[in-house]
């Protein structure tokens, strides 16, 4: 499985951005993308997962409301859309990927045992 992440860039406060993840290689029949975010100085955190099973859809508390997780089957691209972006945002954004043989999904972004990760794309919120 392979994860190719883009979309990061500089916006000021209160933009938006899209970041794309483009996902290959399943060879399952179910998976969950997760995007997670690093911080400098930080540890790495989860920001939001999507299961295939279901379409379920999970977000970290501090992201509620602002950010929204997508996929396209049809483009095999998973999708964060990040609005009223604020600089506590500012991180390497990475999504990953995990996948299953059973009709399981992920229910918390706290789940961190993905087996495939893409390389991060930086996001910085900044005037």
């Amino acid at each position: 499985v392979q994860l190719q992440a883009s979309g990061g860039g500089l916006v000021q406060p209160g933009g938006s951005l899209r970041l794309s993840c483009g996902v290959s290689g399943f060879t399952r029949d179910y998976w969950t993308i997760g995007w997670f975010r690093q911080a400098p100085g930080k540890e790495r955190e989860g920001v939001s997962c999507i299961s295939s099973a279901d379409d379920s859809t999970h977000y970290a508390d501090s992201v509620k409301g602002r950010f929204t997780i997508s996929r396209d089957n049809a483009k095999d691209m998973v999708y964060l859309q990040m609005n009223s972006l604020k600089p506590e945002d500012t991180a390497v954004y990475y999504c990953a990927a995990v996948e299953f043989s059973d009709r399981i999904r992920i229910t918390s972004v706290e789940f961190k045992n993905y087996d495939y990760w893409g390389q991060g794309t930086l996001v910085t919120v900044s005037s």
